[in-house]
């Protein structure tokens, strides 16, 4: 019954869902090349806020465990494991006061209204992964101008979302350079629970009635740690043991 109701639901997901990227993507292109950077950042704030939202068609509710409050005199490296495309508009959203980007696929520079674009003139990074030569010193820019800026980085190390909830081995190449590269930066560990349960059935029909849970673990001073492989370990344990899967 859970999933014949998925069905109509997941269509009035979808088309709502989609026209909000392609509402939002002209007024994201003219708030950026007419206003500049910060109309442009308010723009995909309400975006985000907007996806979030319709998530509620599907009976999906979001909600946050942090009882930290993170400077905004620092930037921040945001290591997070990855379980669905519904893990990044509530970091978005809940964090905005960062300046959030990303650590992404090439792939997704092209062919998604709103996203897309975002990606591309937004600060985020877009690697390809497949090739050494390129991802990694776009990877070192990015780390620089995360300390630069004071802004911050969201990095998957899984690589991949896990489609059953239970996390892949992190591969910490990338978080190294970052690590490296933005020395002043804290450190963000985030646990997302049960977002891979919108797409418990593929893309179509979808999950219903779920809870995201997020949970940000202590802040860690890179400076702190002599040890950078120690590091390494207690921020994947950190985030790892925190994962529930039921």
């Amino acid at each position: 019954m859970r999933k014949l109701l998925a069905y109509p639901l997941s269509v009035l997901y979808y088309l709502i869902f989609g026209m909000t990227l392609v509402f939002f993507h002209p007024i994201q292109w003219f708030c950026f090349n007419v206003f500049g950077y910060q109309a442009f950042k308010t723009t995909v704030d309400a975006l985000q806020l907007c996806i979030m939202r319709g998530l509620l068609i599907l009976g999906t509710r979001v909600s946050w465990d942090n009882p930290y409050d993170i400077s905004t005199d620092k930037p921040l490296i945001i290591v997070s494991n990855h379980q669905s495309m519904y893990d990044i508009s509530p970091i978005m959203w809940y964090l905005r006061k960062h300046h959030v980007k990303f650590v992404s696929k090439q792939e997704l520079s092209k062919g998604i209204p709103s996203v897309s674009y975002n990606l591309r003139h937004g600060g985020s990074v877009l690697i390809d992964r497949k090739n050494p030569r390129q991802a990694l010193p776009a990877m070192m820019k990015f780390g620089e101008y995360l300390e630069t800026t004071k802004r911050a980085g969201v990095i998957f190390p899984e690589g991949t979302r896990s489609k059953d909830g239970y996390p892949k081995p992190f591969k910490t190449k990338g978080l190294e350079i970052l690590i490296k590269k933005t020395p002043s930066a804290l450190i963000v560990p985030i646990t997302v629970n049960d977002s891979w349960k919108t797409l418990r059935y593929g893309n179509f029909p979808m999950g219903i009635g779920n809870h995201i849970k997020f949970t940000v673990h202590k802040p860690i001073e890179i400076a702190n740690f002599t040890d950078k492989q120690a590091l390494l370990t207690t921020v994947e344990k950190t985030i790892t043991d925190a994962i529930r899967v039921n």
